[in-house]
């Protein structure tokens, strides 16, 4: 591609002397259509494979995408949607996944549009192959039309009348054959040229079968009975078949059609310092944007002027509306309550928290579990060994048949489940009996539903996830959650909230508490200590006024002292009421009760005479962290937690959430968190990480699936298979039972996909359906309805507990 052409196509062509060390590379997504099963996602990946320039291909079934990642400098879009469309497919770009949901609307439109087009051959089908079928096997109108028929040529002897019937028959066979399953054809011949099989190939071979006798018995074997309505019967129910695989395929893309739905389509912009309605496409950042109450925030950003509050349950789960003023952050898709709000948009476009999470959802549903290469496996041989069989079928009962049976076999002389192809053997020869078997057996063994089985339950499972605040980045990553049976919790931010809090303020000495807090506010709004802040909060929350302090000074190791309102007050540990020369022995077993909790306990000391009070620090734990301690132990997964902390303070913690002290991993350091985790799967168990996404990433990477914690804006980190954006540990049980449940619908789907082709294909082998052949093809549409259908019950997966 020259370097003109590739800036025609709006990519930055890199030349020799300014390449950069790391190759050039692209990520496009494409909607597919015309997929009728797996085999046909492994043609287009293969043939995308095969280009230059393309380092990976991945085709989804069930969302009708293809993913590549491809050098720019060697090949564009246009070359890819090319290379699929000679292989058989149509192809449309999928524009980046925005906020708009633009590519979601493209791949939509294409997934209608084809959906429209095979409805419209649907219709077409049946109003010929209904009449078709009533003048071929219903008595009356099989003995009645034709002699009518008949009758308006003139024409009146039996042999006239059988031939005009004939005729009638392929006047309505052939269109059908023709016009509605020429796509059958092209996939046929597509496939052909790669060397390949799918459902085309099949459905091409089994109903040609059956037209191609009947044209030769139309005009050549005169006494041979014709199978018309077996050809157009097939095409009929195998497009029927697809048009309900079809529509509820496109239920399971219903969360992402749910999350599109939040986002504003406008917003009031101020430009040139006058207010303008704008699409949401047009909103840059940097521009300052005004919501009115009730209104939804069409971009995330900053307040800049403007006091209310804001509906979050949409992305937080949370129900009471969050207070927002100036400075603070505020997300797009959420809705304005109250007041009126003026902000600075931050994130547009693709980098707003509510594309993150589209993006990331459907990425997930576009994904391969692992389990899915075993379905890929049996595909790629199912088509020629179903071939093979096919071929087996007829060569046995066109020559073995008539040796073993009789040239004319007596069906009530044998077993039952002989008796439908010895009584086609007997009414039209056992040429034709094999024929049937043959062709009931390609159309029945159709590998449709086995290709449904994963994707459709991947796209079903993440869906529901994102529906519960839960982003599953992949079904590697579902598959692996489902066999965690060990979980390590990070203490700070994930189990515990991650700010100290005050917890108790106690009076030691005089009957005034407040006066206790003031003391010790005054000095710490001074110091410059990681707890000092919490206390001067605290004193302000309970709205004690501060004095100033005269003298401040900072003891390493010990506290804080200085003189407030005429007193010296010493506020700190033990050692530092040594110093002051305060005895706090009395005081012993209720500080070391609260240390015992995890608590950081300091004593406010004054006139170095007496201790005036305590007051106590600590990190609180989460509201629902022992429920969700509770309930993982419930469901067989065992319970760790990791920490820096001292292991007295970490036990303290242990014990409010329920985690035994043998599965405390306490004073480690956030580097050695990794070794941790890799020390409890070499005992042979599969771990599960959860922590913040930030200083826990190496042990996030190590685990076998790791569940960051984030809150809105960083729901796009990288690290972790699962993202919990509600922060609600609860939801890591969530993740897991909704794992477990999509993995048994995979294996359900499995074993009905299998278990059906292990059945129907010797069901239609020993000629069972060689009466009635066009029930293979309504067998075979089945299969894939009943998969999908499957798979759309995880829609009432509901987590437990809330």
């Amino acid at each position: 591609m020259s370097i003109d052409t590739a800036r025609d196509r709006r990519y930055t062509p890199v030349l020799p002397s300014d390449a950069p060390d790391v190759p050039a590379r692209e990520d496009a997504a494409f909607a597919v259509t015309g997929m009728t099963c797996t085999s046909c996602a492994a043609v287009i990946e293969k043939v995308l494979g095969r280009l230059d320039g393309v380092d990976s291909a991945q085709v989804n079934l069930a969302a009708e995408t293809a993913t590549v990642g491809f050098d720019p400098t060697q090949l564009g879009p246009e070359e890819l949607i090319g290379a699929i469309k000679d292989a058989g497919y149509g192809a449309t770009v999928l524009v980046d996944h925005g906020a708009t949901g633009g590519g979601v609307d493209v791949q939509r439109e294409a997934q209608e549009a084809f959906a429209h087009h095979q409805h419209r051959l649907l219709v077409f089908s049946a109003s010929l192959a209904i009449p078709l079928f009533l003048i071929a096997m219903v008595p009356p109108f099989m003995m009645v039309v034709p002699r009518w028929v008949a009758g308006l040529f003139g024409v009146a002897d039996e042999s006239g009348v059988m031939f005009i019937h004939k005729l009638l028959m392929l006047a309505l066979a052939a269109p059908v054959q023709f016009i509605a399953g020429a796509q059958y054809y092209r996939g046929f011949w597509h496939a052909i040229k790669q060397r390949a099989g799918n459902m085309d190939t099949l459905v091409a071979i089994g109903t040609t079968a059956a037209f191609v006798y009947s044209l030769a018995a139309t005009f050549w074997l005169h006494d041979q009975p014709v199978f018309y309505e077996t050809s157009a019967l097939l095409i009929t129910f195998v497009l029927l078949g697809k048009s309900l695989e079809a529509r509820a395929k496109g239920k399971t893309s219903d969360a992402i059609k749910k999350l599109m739905g939040l986002a504003a389509k406008t917003a009031r912009v101020v430009r040139d310092g006058a207010e303008v309605d704008l699409p949401i496409e047009a909103v840059v950042v940097g521009d300052v944007i005004i919501v009115r109450p009730g209104e939804k925030i069409p971009v995330d950003g900053v307040v800049t002027e403007g006091a209310s509050s804001v509906d979050e349950s949409m992305l937080t789960g949370e129900s009471i509306p969050v207070e927002k003023r100036e400075g603070g952050e505020v997300i797009g898709a959420t809705i304005n309550r109250l007041g009126s709000l003026r902000f600075r948009a931050t994130k547009v476009g693709a980098d707003t928290a509510l594309a993150q999470i589209v993006r990331l959802v459907e990425e997930a549903q576009g994904s391969k579990a692992p389990v899915q290469r075993f379905a890929d496996r049996i595909s790629a041989v199912f088509v020629p060994a179903v071939v093979s069989i096919a071929t087996l079928t007829f060569g046995f009962w066109s020559l073995a048949g008539p040796r073993i049976f009789g040239a004319m076999p007596n069906p009530g002389a044998w077993p039952a489940v002989f008796e439908p192809i010895l009584t086609a053997a007997a009414s039209s020869g056992w040429f034709v009996a094999a024929l049937l078997a043959g062709m009931a057996t390609v159309v029945i063994a159709c590998p449709c539903a086995l290709g449904l089985a994963t994707p459709t339950a991947i796209m079903v499972g993440t869906g529901k996830g994102a529906e519960n605040g839960i982003l599953i980045k992949s079904g590697e990553a579902l598959e692996t959650a489902y066999r965690v049976n060990a979980i390590v919790f990070d203490k700070t931010g994930t189990l515990t909230h991650g700010r100290p809090v005050v917890t108790d303020a106690e009076l030691l000495d005089g009957d005034d508490t407040k006066r206790v807090i003031m003391l010790a506010a005054a000095l710490e709004r001074s110091s410059e200590h990681p707890l000092a802040e919490v206390i001067v909060q605290y004193a302000e929350t309970e709205g004690i006024e501060i004095p100033a302090v005269e003298g401040f000074a900072a003891v390493p190791g010990h506290g804080v002292e200085g003189t407030v309102m005429g007193m010296r007050v010493a506020l700190g540990n033990r050692k530092l009421m040594l110093r002051e020369g305060i005895d706090v022995a009395a005081y012993e077993d209720r500080i070391r009760a609260l240390e015992a909790q995890g608590k950081t306990v300091m004593i406010v000391g004054v006139d170095r005479e007496k201790a005036a009070g305590l007051i106590a620090v600590a990190d609180t734990v989460k509201e629902h962290s022992a429920e969700a301690v509770q309930r993982l132990s419930g469901i067989g997964v065992e319970v760790f937690m990791v920490t820096g902390d001292n292991r007295r303070t970490a036990e303290a913690i242990a014990m409010q959430v329920g985690i035994a002290p043998d599965h405390v991993l306490a004073e480690v350091l956030p580097e050695n968190k990794a070794e941790e985790v890799a020390a409890l799967q070499a005992k042979g168990l599969i771990v599960a990480m959860v922590g913040d996404g930030i200083n826990d990433t190496p042990a996030l990477a190590q685990a076998d699936i790791g569940i960051a914690m984030g809150a809105g804006t960083d729901v796009a980190m990288e690290t972790g298979g699962v993202v919990l954006i509600r922060n609600d540990l609860r939801d890591v049980v969530t993740a897991i039972q909704l794992s477990r449940a999509t993995m048994r619908k995979i294996r359900g789907n499995f074993l009905w996909a299998l278990g059906y082709n292990t059945l129907g294909i010797p069901v239609a082998a020993v000629g069972l359906l060689s009466g009635a052949p066009w029930i293979a093809g309504a067998a075979m549409a089945f299969s894939s309805v009943s998969v999908v259908t499957n798979s759309l019950l995880l829609k009432r997966f509901r987590p437990v507990g809330y």
